[in-house]
């Protein structure tokens, strides 16, 4: 120890305390002299307990001046902060030099502590001058643990105040010694006292790196609680208890941040937690969401930690926490999944997350849309981060949300779904992982979003944008995007594939458009109107290929109005560049020229991208050609898919091939003998690439001649489009060649095959040797018993001389089918004589022989060809073909029909043949429905051609004919059911029999009339009632044309057409015109001049038919709505409801009109009311009379008088009088007008009251359980009829699934589940017996009745005689009778004034 340094300090100290009032500069040189002196003095080191005593006594009086002046004078509150600063840096040294004992009296150490305070504070500026003098202040009271004296003295305030310095002060940047010390001076504190205004200190700090931008703080607590576990753990865990026992009352924010400090807790010391983390499963099942969700969230972040192993440690808390997935709160379960995201994130190979997985692939079907859609982000950043370890049902499971339900899910797994894989294109460009199927389904399932036609996000418009500009990255290679195509074509289906080409066609429409509007404008002399009229054809073209086609339109418009040909000449330049590298670079140079602040940028910018090649280019053609000539593909099979692909793109852009044609002729000749589609790709090429037709001579001609017939197609097809005009001698030669090889007996298929496709592209090379190739044929195939030489035709399985003969039929077929509509000089007549022999059913028709097994494949390729040849020869064919060909629609082999069918539609949906062939569809529909989902497609293409019927009449023609709409089919139908062998015989009376005959008839008008199969388009079903009507009354003015003696066939099915169109439409009658002539085939009919011609069905009477009209009606289930989606599916739900029901047998159904109805056949509100509906049976009972009118007068009078069909004519007594049987006798002189007489009046009255009673009956349903059959999901829905509303005559259903129905019960399927239903209720005896009143049926039955007979009183149809149309009129119903060149005139008008005159004689 010094002596000297002692008395300098004790120098000090009474040279101030002699000073009165010593200044700042006196204090500041003799502190800083202290402060030097008291740092050089070190710590007595003796052990003797008095040594140690006497070297402290000589310290504490050589400093008691020091200490004594500080006290005298203040210094501890000094304003000054320098004097502060070294008055604390003296008592630091005091207490570290007198240590154990404090260096003041006990009544000055508060002052001495809250000096230390104050310096504490300025810890935080790490760049002030004093710094380092206040860090070593630190340091010397937390060595000397001077505040533990703060407890001693009970200044449990200023260690509040310290603690909350220090949590204020601490930095992310302070030296880790300087954080340890403060660390050390709380701990101290801590070990000694706990108090809980510490511990909340303490906590509220733990969380604040949540709140805050600093984590320091934060770090110090986590530190603070990680060394004093021990100590503060019971404390912690009463507090964390009480927060989970009390949060209910919850009133401070520390407590309210009870999960945030349970999380840092347990990330700083775990196994403090172990009391309090198992007790969290209880928290999990709380009624409160809020709380539910913060447990939730807790727990995501504790399985987050992997070093911990919770989900191991706490597994009932983890399968809780599992359960929360399926939550009732979808707040709750979108949290779960979150956290589900973070878990796998963090620890994609953990055995939780496998679990997980499966937790959120559940939420991917979730009721709950919102959650669905955090389902599918979750999914995929799941699988994003891990693509090579991810299975394929989980990616396929998420991509299904695709076609979800709603837009907004759709919307978002299409956004997410094409990050992922542009994120898996460069992953394999990278080579971290090679191209896998179940990535590649992923552009599969995009582009089926092209058949999502209800919702216009996804329409092809779109999908072309999609596919263009998000599916590959924007860097990917050209080679490495042709790989990807190759490999996900290979996994296309061909609705995949018809997809692709429907987006590529609609580009290519554009561009050829575009095209053509840009020559247009480059014209010099002005445009003309006819120049003007392609334009706006053109717009409308192009309109139709962007998403919004009404605003593109109007844009097109604007576009022309344009004299800038900038603009112009760039999207000109777009269009010839067949790069898309260089095309892009132009379109963003003429992007960057016009401005993004342009009126039209957004509209220019689209257009432009639809002038691109962005989807396919030059350069994959190359990449393909490439990729296949060197083998360069991953496997052998992809090089078929790859010549397909090729195929897609060149079929839609040809031009493409520029530029590859060094590398296609080698290609050509080295893989056509394995991939036919490789020729057809040169027969589309042909015209677009500069090479040489003698390159290819031998190879082709060859193929023509040795080939299979699809390679002799695709090669006949190649040759036409390399040879020019100068070289069509090459055909002619081939067809010797091909003759010559056809006599010879080799390769007989095949070259029928090559003649037949030589004759659609050179008529003249053709018939060069027509005679010689017809007479072959007839002879040496038509003939033929049997082949003997088996080889020449390819295929082996089956009858190989009925192979010939349709192979042989085929070829004819195609030498009358030029494809340039040229003129052919020969007669098609032979070839008609035989088509009408082999569409018979023998096994020799004269000649023309066939086997048992085969025949019917026969008759399908003759009638294929008949569809073929109506393309051209339409006039020609026969009514004895015509029917042969329609009555394949119902052959008893089913593939025979499929197959007749399928073609039938591909080519009505082609427009390629006329309309009448589609009768056949109502043959196969009716006929015992063996196959419902084709009948389903067949009746839709009947009523999309009805509206497109209506719309064509509507835009073009002002008056157009009749025989444009599908009501015009029954023309023809009624003639081939005239002449069909399955006619019931004469003198059947068995109603059940003609029902099941009529089927096909009644099932047709059931289509057109029926609102719910029209999906309630009231105009459509107006125009098919009156079109029916007048066509079916001019049917019974005609005769058949081809058999007189059928006539009277034709009339009674005329007949019965009128009252299927009377029982199934059901609506008034409005003002509609009402054409003056009906023009029918001449083929079919002739103009009968009133003769009697049903002398021979006379028996079949007007009651016989409705009886045949009822039993069909009663072997239907009419369609029922569905109770909550009324889409397609629903739709053809109940047409196959309907269809079923006709599978069993009429013959076991004809009692039901006499049966008394039964409780199944009785349901008020239905439509199942059928045995016992007035309007099925005919006529009702009135004054306990039977009357019978005759169906005929009776539809006609309700047409004039515009009154709803009904076979009844009057309705003049109470409905409670009305009974439903089926009257059987007849009565005498019964008319139209005697059955009026006096109705008005009478009916006035009852209808008031019968339409009281009708809002009785609804409103007595309130409060009813009932359930509602939904066709659409194919079950029940059960719920509580909550209110009624008589204006629209709807119930309010509160489904038990909570969901709210406004349904119109009159046109649902329904029944009451309540003890007392209402059909019990509603359901009384009669006083007769045997029989059944129905109450609420005769109401709907008066009303209507009364409302019909109000409506006669009020509307009169003109009577007067059709004026003569003038002849352009005419010209337009002759142009719009395709199916016939002469047709017969019916004039309705007239026979109505014939029937008026012999009324009035």
């Amino acid at each position: 120890m010094d002596e000297s340094t002692l008395k300098l300090i004790s120098g000090i100290g009474t040279k101030l305390t002699q000073l009165s009032r010593p200044n700042k500069d006196v204090l500041i040189k003799s502190l800083r002299q202290a402060v030097s002196a008291l740092s050089q003095i070190e710590q007595p080191s003796v052990n003797e307990a008095s040594a140690k005593a006497l070297v402290l006594g000589k310290l504490k009086a050589a400093t008691e001046p020091l200490r004594n002046s500080i006290v005298k004078h203040g210094l501890f509150n000094h304003t000054d902060k320098d004097v502060r600063l070294l008055v604390a840096s003296c008592v630091g040294e005091f207490f570290r030099i007198l240590a154990p004992q404090p260096p003041f009296a006990d009544k000055y150490l508060r002052d001495v502590f809250k000096l230390i305070l104050s310096v504490f504070m300025e810890l935080a500026d790490s760049t002030n001058a004093f710094f380092s003098r206040r860090v070593k202040i630190l340091e010397t009271v937390a060595r000397c643990k001077c505040c533990v004296i703060m407890l001693d003295i009970d200044c449990n305030d200023l260690i509040l105040e310290m603690f909350n310095i220090f949590f204020s002060v601490v930095r992310d940047h302070h030296q880790q010694s300087l954080i340890n010390n403060i660390l050390s001076i709380m701990s101290d504190i801590l070990n000694e006292e706990v108090s809980p205004q510490l511990m909340d200190v303490i906590l509220g700090n733990l969380i604040q790196e949540c709140k805050d931008t600093t984590s320091a703080a934060s770090q110090l607590a986590a530190s603070i609680i990680q060394s004093c576990a021990e100590k503060l753990q019971p404390y912690i865990c009463g507090f964390l208890t009480s927060c989970s026992l009390d949060r209910d009352s919850v009133g401070s924010e520390l407590k309210e941040s009870y999960h945030e400090i349970v999380l840092k807790i347990f990330q700083c010391a775990p196994e403090m937690l172990n009391a309090i983390i198992p007790s969290m499963t209880q928290e999990l099942m709380t009624d409160q969401v809020d709380a539910r969700i913060k447990a939730v969230n807790l727990i995501g972040k504790l399985i987050l930690c992997p070093e911990y192993r919770v989900a191991q440690r706490y597994h009932v808390l983890f399968v809780e926490f599992l359960k929360r997935f399926a939550d009732k709160s979808s707040e709750v379960r979108v949290a779960a999944l979150q956290c589900a995201k973070a878990c796998c994130l963090a620890n994609p190979s953990g055995i939780e997350s496998l679990e997980l997985h499966t937790s959120v692939k559940d939420r991917l079907l979730d009721f709950d849309d919102k959650v669905r859609m955090q389902a599918v982000i979750v999914a995929c950043d799941i699988v994003r981060s891990n693509l090579k370890y991810t299975s394929p049902e989980f990616i396929s499971e998420f991509t299904e949300r695709l076609r979800d339900k709603k837009i907004s899910v759709r919307k978002k797994a299409l956004q997410k779904v094409m990050e992922l894989y542009r994120d898996y294109c460069d992953k394999c460009a990278e080579g971290h992982i090679t191209i896998c199927d179940h990535f590649e389904q992923i552009p599969c399932k995009v582009l089926m979003l092209c058949y999502n036609k209800d919702c216009k996000e996804f329409r092809s418009q779109n999908i072309e944008l999609v596919i263009a500009e998000e599916l590959f990255p924007t860097l990917l290679p050209v080679e490495e995007k042709t790989r990807h195509w190759i490999h996900l074509f290979s996994l296309f289906s061909p609705s995949h594939v018809k997809a692709l080409t429907a987006i590529l066609s609609q580009k290519r429409r554009v561009q050829t458009e575009m095209r053509n509007f840009l020559a247009l404008r480059r014209k010099e002399k002005e445009i003309s109107s006819e120049d003007m009229q392609k334009l706006r054809s053109s717009f409308v073209k192009m309109s139709a290929s962007f998403p919004d086609p009404s605003k593109a339109e109007e844009c097109f418009d604007k576009l022309n109005q344009m004299k800038d040909n900038k603009i112009f000449s760039s999207l000109n330049l777009l269009l010839d560049d067949a790069t898309l590298e260089s095309a892009l670079e132009k379109r963003d140079k003429f992007l960057k020229v016009i401005g993004n602040k342009h009126p039209h940028f957004e509209f220019l910018q689209l257009l432009s991208s639809k002038c691109l090649f962005n989807i396919f280019d030059s350069e994959h053609v190359r990449c393909i050609l490439n990729l296949v000539s060197s083998s360069g593909l991953e496997s052998n099979h992809l090089e078929a898919f790859s010549i397909e692909l090729l195929l897609v793109i060149i079929s839609n852009f040809p031009s493409l091939i520029r530029g590859s044609e060094l590398q296609f002729p080698l290609l050509f000749k080295e893989k056509y003998l394995i991939h036919d589609k490789i020729i057809l790709v040169l027969a589309k090429a042909g015209p677009y690439i500069s090479v040489k037709f003698s390159d290819f001579d031998s190879v082709l001609k060859k193929i023509c001649l040795e080939g299979t017939r699809t390679q002799s197609k695709y090669a006949v097809s190649a040759i036409a489009s390399l040879i020019d005009v100068s070289e069509q001698y090459v055909f002619s030669e081939l067809c010797k060649g091909l003759v010559d090889s056809l006599h010879r007996g080799q390769s007989t298929a095949t070259v029928l095959q090559s003649l037949g496709c030589i004759a659609q592209y050179s008529v003249s090379a053709f018939e060069d040797h027509d005679r010689e190739i017809t007479e072959y044929v007839y002879e040496k195939i038509f003939q033929a018993k049997s082949l003997d030489n088996p080889s020449v035709i390819e295929d082996s399985s089956g009858c190989t001389t009925c192979k010939l003969k349709i192979y042989g039929l085929k070829m004819l077929v195609k030498s009358f089918l030029p494809h340039r509509g040229c003129h052919i000089n020969r007669q098609i007549k032979s070839l008609l004589d035989i088509l009408l022999k082999m569409l018979q059913k023998e096994d020799v028709v004269d000649d023309i022989i066939s086997c048992v097994d085969d025949r019917d494949y026969i008759r399908l390729a003759a009638a294929k060809s008949v569809l073929q040849l109506s393309r051209r020869w339409d006039l020609h064919i026969s009514p004895d073909i015509f029917r042969f060909t329609i009555l394949m629609g119902k052959d008893s082999s089913s593939s025979v029909r499929i197959s007749f069918l399928d073609k039938l539609h591909k080519l009505l949906k082609e427009r390629v043949i006329p309309i009448r062939y589609a009768c056949a569809f109502m043959l196969a529909t009716a006929d015992g429905f063996k196959d419902l989902q084709h009948s389903f497609k067949y009746m839709e293409f009947i009523k999309e051609y009805g509206r497109e019927a209506r719309i064509h009449q509507t835009s073009i023609v002002q008056e157009g004919s009749i025989m444009v709409y599908p009501a015009y089919l029954v023309v023809f139908l009624i003639h081939v059911l005239a002449h069909d062998e399955d006619f019931p015989p004469e003198g059947c009376q068995d109603e059940a029999l003609y029902a099941q005959f009529c089927s096909p008839l009644l099932l047709f008008l059931h289509t057109l009339i029926n609102s719910n199969n029209i999906d309630e388009d009231m105009n459509l079903i107006n125009d098919a009632a009156f079109n029916l009507y007048y066509i079916f009354q001019a049917i019974k003015r005609a005769k058949d044309a081809d058999d007189a003696l059928r006539t009277p066939r034709l009339h009674f099915l005329a007949n019965v057409g009128i009252s299927g169109v009377n029982s199934f439409y059901q609506k008034g009658i409005s003002s509609l015109p009402r054409p003056g002539k009906i023009l029918l085939p001449s083929s079919l009919y002739k103009i009968n001049h009133m003769e009697n011609e049903e002398a021979n069905l006379s028996f079949l009477t007007q009651t016989f038919v409705a009886r045949v009209i009822h039993i069909f009606k009663s072997q239907i289930s009419l369609p029922v709505g569905s109770v909550h989606k009324r889409g397609r599916k629903c739709h053809e739900n109940d047409i196959f409801n309907m269809l079923s029901h006709k599978r069993e047998d009429f013959s076991t159904r004809g009692a039901l009109v006499h049966k008394k109805p039964t409780r199944q056949d009785i349901s008020l509100g239905h439509r199942r009311i059928r045995a016992v509906s007035p309007n099925a049976l005919g006529s009702v009972r009135s004054h306990n009379k039977e009357q019978e009118c005759g169906a005929s007068n009776s539809s006609e009078s309700a047409l004039e008088k515009g009154k709803p069909f009904s076979s009844s004519n009057s309705f003049t007594q109470k409905a409670s009088q009305m009974e439903p049987e089926v009257p059987t006798q007849k009565v005498e002189g019964c008319s139209a007008s005697e059955g009026n007489v006096g109705a008005d009046k009478s009916n006035t009255a009852e209808a008031s009251n019968s339409h009281k009673e009708m809002g009785t009956g609804n409103k007595a349903l309130v409060g009813q359980r009932i359930k509602v059959w939904s066709t659409y999901d194919n079950c029940f829905y059960t719920g509580t009829v909550d209110d009624f509303n008589p204006v629209n005559n709807t119930h309010k259903i509160m489904c038990d699934s909570g969901e709210v129905d406004i349904l119109c019960l009159d046109s649902e399927s329904w029944e009451t589940i309540s003890d007392c239903s209402l059909t019990d209720r509603e359901i009384q005896p009669s006083d007769k017996p045997n029989a059944l009143h129905l109450r609420q049926c005769v109401k709907e039955t008066a009303v209507k009745l009364i409302n019909d007979s109000r409506q006669q009183s009020k509307t009169k149809l003109n009577m007067e005689d059709s004026k003569v149309h003038c002849r352009e009129k005419r010209k337009k119903e002759e142009r719009s009778s395709r199916n016939s060149s002469v047709s017969e005139v019916i004039n309705i008008d007239e026979d109505r004034v014939a029937r008026t005159r012999r009324r009035k004689a």
